[in-house]
């Protein structure tokens, strides 16, 4: 609404009457830095051998490689790159308030056919110029990816439209997913229930249940190459 052209109101005048902040309007937001993306390269590269190691075990590894990084910069970078170190943890996975859990209905299940089970999980992919986020849906007994699709945000809308896709290729019997918000929400979960599909959930500390996603870890190599 600020006119920078107007010659009978100043832009100073202008930010008055809107009431905001001219420092605002002059503000230009900053990208990742090439430092921060070669250290973001870095972190997800050595978090794929060892995707147990945490904020202090990455900075440690990377002042052996002769970064001068602190912890608290690693632990920044990782929360931006959606990285956690994997080990049993009681609340690995939060869903937002108000959105419904489902149990975990594979427990003992034997995957004998196609479309007994999918399953769908969301990972980081490095870029050169930044990142993204990659969903996947695959048949757990195939091993088929029915669909996947890249963001640059953690919104469920790609999560969705990836399951959308799936969903026009067939109909399984159980969906599993992870507790994440992506997963819990309305749109997603709506869209199973419309279409007759049980619907299970990891548990909570539960780390068994979260094996299928060691089946998805080839897929998104791949994905990746």
């Amino acid at each position: 609404m600020v006119d920078r052209r107007r010659p009978s109101l100043s832009v100073v005048r202008q930010c008055k009457l809107l009431d905001i902040s001219r420092s605002g309007l002059y503000y230009q937001p900053t990208g990742v830095s090439d430092e921060d993306l070669n250290l973001m390269k870095l972190i997800d590269h050595q978090y794929m051998a060892t995707p147990f190691y945490g904020a202090r075990k990455i900075a440690a590894w990377l002042k052996n490689k002769g970064q001068i990084v602190n912890r608290k910069r690693v632990r920044r970078l990782m929360m931006m790159m959606g990285l956690k170190a994997i080990y049993r943890r009681p609340r690995t996975s939060q869903p937002l308030p108000g959105h419904k859990i489902y149990p975990y209905l594979l427990s003992g299940m034997e995957i004998t056919r196609p479309n007994q089970a999918w399953a769908a999980d969301i990972t980081y992919i490095p870029m050169v110029h930044g990142f993204l986020y990659l969903v996947a849906i695959i048949d757990w007994y195939s091993r088929y990816v029915l669909a996947w699709r890249l963001s640059n945000t953690l919104d469920a809308d790609f999560c969705v439209e990836a399951l959308k896709e799936a969903l026009r290729k067939g109909r399984p019997d159980v969906f599993n997913t992870d507790q994440g918000a992506q997963f819990t929400g309305k749109a997603f979960t709506g869209l199973l229930e419309q279409h007759g599909v049980q619907i299970s959930m990891d548990g909570k500390g539960s780390y068994r249940d979260n094996l299928y996603k060691i089946v998805l870890g080839p897929v998104f190599t791949l994905c990746q190459e």
